[in-house]
């Protein structure tokens, strides 16, 4: 059971690895092509611009998040008819908060960019960038849904599939429309548009080879009862607040950061970038878990649910475990290579050793949310991250400030700690009751 176990996580996990990896690849093309005009404005307005349409897009993440869980629940229960009606369910709500976004396009971004505050002209240019990507959120929305359902069936290379060709068409576009055309920073959002709207085409295509509809008018029945949706609106506002609160631990981290000096700020961004990678990784195992736990709990199978949960853990471990010894080894070339300024470097030098221990610190967390997302744990999540945030990683900050980065890091890392604690916690209490199955149930639309 063991090996089949871990046969399926491996082939769950990779090609999650694979997509989320390629990821970054996107953002190293955009600031390598827009930072060889003559000036740099066009480079700050996309930096600007997407970090506001990121925290929109990823505010709505839980789009995937709720679909997966569901779907999983549903393919464990062998209810082919449920997993398709949470599809159809979170493309409708999908669709209602992309016609929001659109409608709001203009005060959202505006309230994004005077929280961020850049100079006018860079503002500008931001907002044009802000309001054309926008106009792909049906797109993205409709994607994180059919990825979420592709992944409660617990494949994911399709969604690897169509990660990669967003990207590499992305990247062919922003060329053309950058270099060829002369676009600048115009160029890179239309190059994104028209690439995620590809990428919905290839999710769709996928997804109608894989979807059957038997009894179309009992379908259309079943969609048009409300009490679903308000049970999906509930749980997906959970994940909304969890969401929510992750972004703005995020960003918190780089308002600090910039307190303690420019150097700080630069230094402490390369190695965030280091830390996404290692969550993109870690994610691959949590995608398993989603889909097999949520498996697990919709078949009533309580023994493969905790099997399922240890095997994760383990390779989960061994991947941060891994990681970690590869940061603390490379350590003295990868850094210097990031960056030619003395001063940034000294400031990496000085916290790095905090890159090696967050692949460990974090690991916990991101399994027990692939978990928790399998069981519809939604609201246990979300206290989890709230209690994380605002008793642990701002108290923690405060009280360390006289440390400097040093504790600015301290606290960013204890709040990781503190999600994985308190999640835990929360497993082990409900293992010991048996209650998993009967929150799955529960939770399940």
């Amino acid at each position: 059971m063991t090996r089949s176990l871990d046969n399926k996580i491996w082939a769950i996990a990779w090609p999650a690895i694979i997509a989320n990896l390629s990821i970054p690849l996107l953002g190293l093309v955009d600031a390598a092509l827009l930072g060889h005009l003559d000036t740099p404005v066009y480079l700050g307005a996309v930096a600007v611009g997407g970090a506001v349409l990121s925290f929109l897009y990823w505010g709505f993440s839980f789009l995937r998040m709720g679909t997966t869980g569901e779907v999983a629940r549903a393919v464990g229960a062998d209810d082919r008819e449920r997993a398709v009606l949470a599809l159809a369910r979170s493309a409708l709500l999908a669709l209602g908060i992309a016609a929001l976004l659109l409608a709001l396009a203009r005060p959202l971004l505006d309230l994004g960019l005077a929280i961020m505050g850049p100079a006018p002209d860079l503002g500008s240019l931001a907002g044009e960038y802000g309001r054309l990507r926008l106009l792909s959120a049906p797109a993205v929305l409709l994607t994180y849904t059919v990825v979420g359902w592709f992944i409660g069936h617990q494949n994911t290379r399709l969604p690897m599939r169509v990660v990669i060709i967003t990207n590499l068409s992305n990247i062919a576009l922003d060329w053309l429309f950058i270099v060829q055309l002369g676009l600048a920073s115009r160029g890179a959002a239309a190059a994104t548009v028209i690439a995620e709207y590809l990428g919905l085409l290839v999710a769709l295509a996928a997804l109608r080879s894989h979807v059957t509809i038997d009894q179309p008018a009992a379908l259309l029945a079943a969609l048009a009862r409300l009490s679903p949706y308000l049970k999906l609106l509930r749980s997906n506002a959970n994940l909304f607040l969890r969401t929510l609160a992750l972004l703005f631990s995020f960003a918190f981290f780089t308002a600090a950061g910039e307190a303690l000096g420019q150097e700080v700020v630069a230094a402490n961004a390369v190695m965030m970038q280091f830390l996404m990678f290692a969550a993109f990784s870690l994610d691959g195992f949590a995608y398993a878990a989603e889909g097999m736990s949520g498996e697990a709990l919709g078949a009533g199978d309580r023994g493969r649910f905790h099997a399922v949960a240890r095997r994760c853990a383990w390779w989960s471990v061994l991947a941060a475990c891994l990681i970690s010894a590869l940061i603390l080894i490379g350590r003295p070339w990868l850094f210097p290579l990031l960056s030619d300024i003395a001063s940034v470097r000294a400031v990496m030098a000085a916290q790095g050793i905090w890159l090696v221990l967050l692949p460990l610190a974090a690991a916990p967390s991101y399994l027990l949310d692939g978990i928790f997302i399998g069981a519809g744990a939604s609201r246990e999540m979300m206290l989890s991250m709230l209690f994380s945030t605002v008793a642990v990683y701002l108290p923690l900050w405060y009280v360390t400030q006289p440390l400097g980065n040093d504790g600015l890091w301290l606290a960013f890392t204890l709040f990781n700690v503190s999600r994985g604690i308190t999640l835990g916690a929360t497993f082990v209490y409900f293992s010991r009751r048996d209650h998993w199955i009967q929150l799955a149930q529960d939770r399940s639309a």
